[in-house]
């Protein structure tokens, strides 16, 4: 069966029996560590495990490096195997959070060339509005084989970033809500701002009233203005700490429109260093 970036509640259920489905719940609060997992110890997808963004989809933190940084590829295999995930699984993901957290893993699992995962479309509400179990067991862990590869070249670095702006080879896009962006507000990194150039486009856009990600069309639309005339391949996607970028790349896939790339430090690791300009306002 072909797997698409979204995948609907309904489809889900229908699916969730088969021996190679596996669920992954995401759900976290970047302000009080640990309630991801309590939210998933309440209730949850019947059959889903719970990842913990800082734990199992971050790497060791250096403070020059950004609040979540990429894990080296051999240890997300150890964790993914770990979970239960293997190389033959259909990985679903979801969160309560509009896919904010979940992009993540699904970002990085085909980062490290595993294509066949998908996003719950409206997430955790998506499935309990439809009136679909839920379970408060915690499924069996049986351990599978995930093979490391090699990471496709989807990532920047700072000087990447800072090179491309300068000569304007790159469209970097921050995924962040418009007052941090603009500097207005800064609850989590110690400097307020954006990086200067950078253009600004709230991951809560990718989605409807509902919660659900705009239709395909629409979404193409929005980003083809944004990116005015530019090929996909020269948009970058930051955010905080690149987390939430991972959303705006995978409304792209969404969209018909892949290539983009991640700047995986963001604005956490870019501000970390002094000497880098920092921009306020609006663009």
């Amino acid at each position: 069966m072909q797997v698409t970036p979204l995948i609907t509640a309904q489809a889900l259920a229908a699916r969730l029996s088969e021996p190679q489905m596996r669920v992954v719940d995401l759900r976290h609060d970047l302000t009080q560590p640990g309630a991801g997992r309590a939210a998933w110890a309440t209730g949850h997808i019947p059959g889903a495990i719970h990842l913990d963004l800082d734990e199992a989809l971050s790497g060791p933190k250096t403070g020059r490096n950004g609040r979540h940084p990429l894990p080296d590829p051999l240890e997300v295999a150890r964790v993914q195997g770990q979970a239960g995930i293997g190389d033959a699984d259909h990985v679903v993901v979801y969160d309560d959070a509009g896919g904010a957290f979940a992009a993540r893993l699904w970002w990085m699992l085909r980062w490290l060339g595993h294509d066949a995962v998908s996003v719950l479309d409206g997430g955790w509400q998506a499935w309990t509005a439809a009136g679909l179990a839920v379970s408060g067991e915690a499924p069996a862990a049986v351990a599978k084989l995930f093979t490391p590869r090699v990471p496709r070249p989807w990532t920047v670095d700072a000087d990447v970033v800072a090179s491309g702006l300068a000569d304007g080879s790159l469209l970097l896009v921050d995924a962040r809500a418009p007052e941090r962006y603009r500097g207005e507000v800064e609850p989590i990194d110690p400097v307020a701002g954006h990086i200067p150039g950078a253009h600004n486009r709230f991951m809560r856009l990718n989605l409807d009233e509902s919660g659900r990600f705009k239709p395909a069309a629409a979404l193409r639309a929005e980003f083809e203005t944004l990116l005015g005339g530019r090929p996909a391949g020269e948009l970058v996607c930051q955010c905080g700490s690149g987390v939430t970028a991972c959303h705006n790349l995978l409304a792209l896939e969404v969209a018909g429109l892949p290539g983009a790339r991640l700047y995986p430090g963001s604005w956490s690791e870019w501000c970390s260093d002094p000497a880098r300009p920092v921009a306020t306002g609006a663009e």
